[in-house]
Order: structure tokens, then sequence, then C-alpha cells
């Protein structure tokens, strides 16, 4: 099939692609570079092809209302594209504690805490998050992003060496350029090619060499071989750096995350996770043997100087890792919807075998991503369009996140407008 060209609508109605666009406006005087982006968004908007920054008016569920811009209604949507993976963000126990804290504690704390002090939650907290992955101590950060950012740039030093999975999350690809340390790729989930990797720069004595993988990987919704892994970090002397932002809370038998699913805990370096996955709030931590921790707390800049998570964060986290423990059946239904899921939806096409609560449906070279999604949409379904320059043009993909709380009837719709979708001459690149 001959290669055609994704459609943008700029200014002028002229089509051209979005990587065409990106690549001139490098170079472009900030005013043109702007003004241009804004036409272009502009143009998707008007011709309701746009499914970002969507308007929910409802708290998050299996089930939200979302307001509707050009027809200007609110109506009911089934959501697959939420990290709330086991409905902690609407779960009466989580909102009472929320409630409870800040009639507490109040709203804020307002600065960080190395100068305005520690409250008895955060520190709570961070106890129970080490316990949670096997370790001494923890850290928390006031997001996710600034974890990695956080993790990475203060630990890892000019001469170190990290050797990194080619579908690493953009925050750390961010953290890499804050540190002048040798930044080495290796092939996704390929351990020949890290085994090779690590052979060359573990013979290097002046460095410390840190592997650095994450459990779920986001866009693929496939796991890390943690269990043969491992063996090889261990085996050349580096040190694990393991992002399971989407694994804590829901993979392992107690959802402890990725490295109980493979039984290798205690293996594991150092540990980041996040709060904006299973628990539906904001923030991150790092749990690690505790000379790492107290190191990071006076080095990681995005812990100094970011102000501590609020109580109701704190207290939101709290309460979840209470359900967690409490509550196992929720994790139980989470992965038989998973399974279920990925039964009804495997024969259009799926990036790879999902492993986790995240299923990563191709798009067809033939289908305009952006009028797909806007299909969904009408047909009630909230789904994420991942596009370029998320990812490789050709690798375009719509990324279903499934609930504890997802029915197979609701698994059943989306499937039926999925086959819908995949048959229909509305949604190709060019009409």
């Amino acid at each position: 099939m001959a290669r055609r060209k994704e459609k943008m609508i700029t200014e002028n109605g002229q089509s051209s692609s979005l990587r065409l666009f990106l690549k001139k406006s490098k170079d472009q005087e900030f005013n043109k570079r702007v003004s241009e982006f804004y036409a272009f968004i502009d143009g998707v908007r008007k011709n309701k092809n746009n499914s970002y920054f969507r308007l929910i008016d409802s708290e998050p569920g299996r089930e939200v209302l979302v307001r509707d811009e050009h027809l200007d209604t609110t109506r009911k949507m089934l959501m697959f594209a939420s990290n709330n993976y086991l409905g902690l963000a609407s779960h009466p126990y989580v909102k009472e504690k929320v409630r409870s804290a800040v009639d507490k504690y109040g709203a804020g704390v307002g600065g960080p805490s190395i100068l305005n002090g520690y409250t008895r939650l955060m520190n709570e907290l961070e106890e129970r998050l080490a316990d949670l992955k096997h370790q001494e101590d923890c850290l928390i950060f006031s997001t996710g992003y600034g974890t990695n950012l956080g993790m990475v740039s203060s630990l890892v030093k000019k001469n170190d060496v990290i050797i990194y999975d080619s579908l690493s999350h953009a925050s750390f690809y961010d953290a890499l350029k804050l540190t002048k340390a040798t930044p080495v790729k290796f092939k996704h989930n390929d351990l020949d090619d890290l085994e090779t990797k690590l052979k060359k720069y573990s013979q290097k004595s002046e460095s410390t060499v840190f592997v650095c993988i994450e459990g779920v990987y986001s866009m693929d919704g496939d796991l890390a071989p943690l269990d043969r892994l491992i063996p090889l970090v261990k085996k050349y002397g580096a040190y694990c750096m393991l992002d399971d932002a989407h694994g804590t809370g829901v993979m392992g038998k107690k959802g402890s995350g990725t490295a109980e699913h493979f039984n290798c805990s205690s293996d594991i370096d150092i540990s980041m996770g996040t709060f904006s996955k299973t628990f539906a709030v904001t923030g991150g931590f790092v749990a690690a043997p505790k000379e790492v921790i107290t190191y990071m707390r006076y080095f990681a800049r995005s812990y100094i100087f970011s102000a501590s998570l609020p109580p109701m964060n704190l207290a939101a986290v709290h309460a979840g890792l209470d359900i967690i423990e409490k509550e196992p059946w929720l994790r139980k239904n989470l992965f038989e919807n998973a399974c279920y899921a990925f039964e009804k939806l495997n024969p259009y096409g799926l990036v790879t075998h999902p492993e986790a609560a995240i299923i990563a449906l191709k798009v067809p070279e033939w289908m305009d991503i952006r009028k797909a999604n806007s299909m969904i949409h009408k047909r009630g379904i909230f789904l994420n369009a991942i596009e370029y320059p998320a990812v490789p043009v050709d690798q375009q993909r719509f990324r279903i996140s499934l609930m504890a709380q997802h029915t197979k009837e609701d698994i059943n719709k989306l499937e039926s407008v999925i086959a819908e979708l995949w048959t229909s001459k509305h949604c190709e690149k060019f009409d």
C-alpha cells in the first residue's frame, strides 16, 4: 500500500504532516512558532477531531460525565483511558479519609519538608511505602515526573554510565539531560543487547553502572522480564533502578509491584513509583536503602525545592494502601477484565501481548487516528489516542486502560465500537 501523509489542518486550510510542522518549527521565531501551532490546534478543534483536554464533569470511575464542546451538552461515557485501575479515586473509604485529613491538618503545608516541616502523615506514609517495596526507607516527591528527575540527577554522576531500555518514559529522558553521565540505550526487553552493553561498560573501573528499566511499560502494556534481567545486572556489578509507576498497587500477590510479581523484590536496588496511577492522586516516591534515601533528601533538587504534598494527597494514598491490603478482589477483578478485553480485542491487532492492565491497539496504516478517535468519542467510549510525536508515526495506537469496576458488558461495547471502526470507510486518511 502506498504511503499516505497524515492530515493536518492549518490556518490556510492546506494539509501537511505534523512531523514536517514540528521539524520546521525548530528554527522558527517565537511568535511565528506559537501562532502556527495555535492555528493547527484550532483547526483540529474546529474539524471536531480533537480528543485532548476533554472536560469531565463528574467523579472518576468506569463511567464519567463528559462535556461536548461542539454540541454544548454533557453525556455519560465509558472510561477506558484512566490509570485509576482499582477505582480508588472515588472509593468511599478514600473520600472519608481525605475529608478527615483536611479537617485535622488543613489544606497544605506551605513549603518543602526540609525547611517548612515534616508532617506525621508524610513520615508514616514513607514507612508504609518502604515496607510495600521491601526497602529500608522511602522519600516522597510532589510529582511522579519530579521523582524521576530527582532520583536520576542526584544519584548519577559525571563518570557513571546509565544503561536504559529504549521505551523508557519521557520523564526519564528529561532526567538524563540533567546528568553528565554516559547514556547507553538497549533494545526494548532485549536481554542479549543488555548483556552486551553491561559487558562493555562494567569494565570501566572508575564508573558506576546503573540499569534503568520499567516494571510495566505504559505505551505497550508489557512487563520487563525482571526474573531474568536482575541476575544479569547483579552479574556485572551494576545497580538497578526500577520505575514501577504502573505496577505499584496492582502487580504481585499483595500489590507490591512488578518485582513481587517476579518474586525478586529483595534484589531491586532502587524502586520508584507514583501516586498518579493506582492511587489516582499526584506525587511519587523512591524506596531504597537508608543511606541512599538520606543522600537524596539533601541532593535531589526536585524534592528540596518543591512544596510537600498536601495532607489530602497523603491521606488518599494511606487509604489506598488500606484498600489494597483489605480488598484483594479488586486486583482479581482488574486482571479478569484485562484478560477478557485481550480476548475480545486481539483480532484487531495489538502492539504486543499485554501483561498488565494496559492494552495497546495498533492503528492500521490506512486509518486517520484523529478521525477514528472522534468516532469512538461520539459512540460514548473515552479512549487515549497516542499520536506522533509521543510514538513514531508508524506506531500510533489506541491505549486502553482497564479498571476493576468495568463489566463484561462495558468491554463488549468497546469491542463493538472497535469492530465498527475497523470496517468503516469514514476513518481513512484521505476521503
